[in-house]
């Protein structure tokens, strides 16, 4: 079975250049309804220290992690215990560092690509050359508070559907930046992770949460958990995100997008109106219908899918007085 977790994939504490203490971080998350962290500080993993008694005390599964923070961009790894480090990888080698995570069985994916430079940032924005997009599992494409509206968070959601669009499987993530918790902070973005429920277990959720994101199991949000489901007409077998159906000429698919305004409802505000739910492929908009703010289940048709190369759901309405881009899924992918 299929669970969706509320995650926050960049976090950063005291022990680099965050205010809050691994404890503090992790309340906060508790607080805001997250059921799983990464922590990635700056070029250091010694808050992993208090890591498994921090899991305990608080029963939030904690992502192992680091932010590579360089002049030459911001590079987040998770999944990897071991320290690699980062300080001899220069801007046309940075494939021998993920080569590295991976070995370790870790990913490595680009934290805001396009966050303006030095001097208000140094190094985020992203400059080191990319020789084989494969190897890249994925992508902060929203960051920091209310990403959905900012301008380098849309340039890295284009880049991203470009990637889509010549063949990569590249796996879209949001990310706080988290340094500090304030009561009155704008709202952040939360990526929901889809992972297989072992028996409800906790343990070993962190590893299964790294695997969601290397298979693209993911939903992004600004408020209310969007997935979806696709199925080939006549058959049973259902396609999950992330996954990849196989087609003929003859195939047809129905997709059926859920919209669940229940979970986490306490930390965000979705007013009554009518939304905008779109079915988006390589080809542009597939499908577009206008649902209540109210949590259903929908199901649209794809014509010709075959060809399409992926499918994503996204939904726009207007949250904290901005019309914007509230949910979007990773994409069901078509062969």
């Amino acid at each position: 079975m299929l669970k969706w977790i509320p995650a926050e994939l960049h976090t950063h504490t005291l022990h680099s250049d965050g205010k809050q203490t691994l404890e503090e971080l992790v309340q906060s998350a508790v607080d805001l309804g997250l059921e799983c962290i990464a922590m990635t500080d700056h070029n250091t993993q010694s808050a992993l220290a208090d890591q498994e008694q921090v899991q305990r005390q608080f029963g939030l599964p904690i992502i192992s992690g680091m932010e590579w923070t360089t002049f030459y961009g911001h590079m987040l790894t998770l999944g990897v215990d071991r320290f690699i480090d980062w300080r001899v990888l220069g801007p046309d080698d940075i494939h021998e560092g993920i080569r590295q995570v991976h070995e370790q069985g870790g990913i490595a994916g680009i934290a805001h690509p396009f966050r303006i430079g030095s001097p208000i940032c140094t190094g985020c924005f992203w400059e080191y050359t990319i020789q084989d997009w494969h190897e890249v599992d994925y992508i902060e494409v929203w960051s920091t508070l209310m990403p959905s509206i900012k301008r380098d968070s849309q340039r890295a959601f284009a880049m991203w559907t470009d990637l889509l669009n010549q063949g990569y499987r590249i796996t879209a993530v949001s990310g706080r930046d988290w340094h500090v918790s304030k009561p009155d902070d704008a709202l952040p973005a939360v990526t929901y992770l889809g992972v297989h429920d072992e028996a409800e277990e906790r343990e070993g959720l962190a590893d299964r949460a790294v695997e969601a994101i290397r298979h693209g199991s993911v939903s992004v949000t600004m408020g209310p958990l969007l997935t979806m489901w696709a199925q080939i007409k006549g058959r049973e077998h259902r396609y999950h995100i992330g996954e990849c159906i196989e087609l003929t000429v003859e195939d047809s698919l129905s997709v059926t997008v859920q919209l669940d305004v229940e979970a986490r409802a306490a930390h965000y505000n979705l007013k009554p109106q009518n939304l905008r739910l779109l079915l988006t492929s390589s080809h542009g908009i597939c499908s577009e219908i206008q649902i209540p703010a109210h949590t259903g289940e929908y199901t649209l048709s794809l014509q010709d899918p075959l060809g399409k190369g992926w499918i994503r759901a996204e939904l726009y309405g207007c949250m904290e007085d901005c019309v914007m881009m509230i949910a979007f899924t990773n994409p069901i992918y078509m062969a």
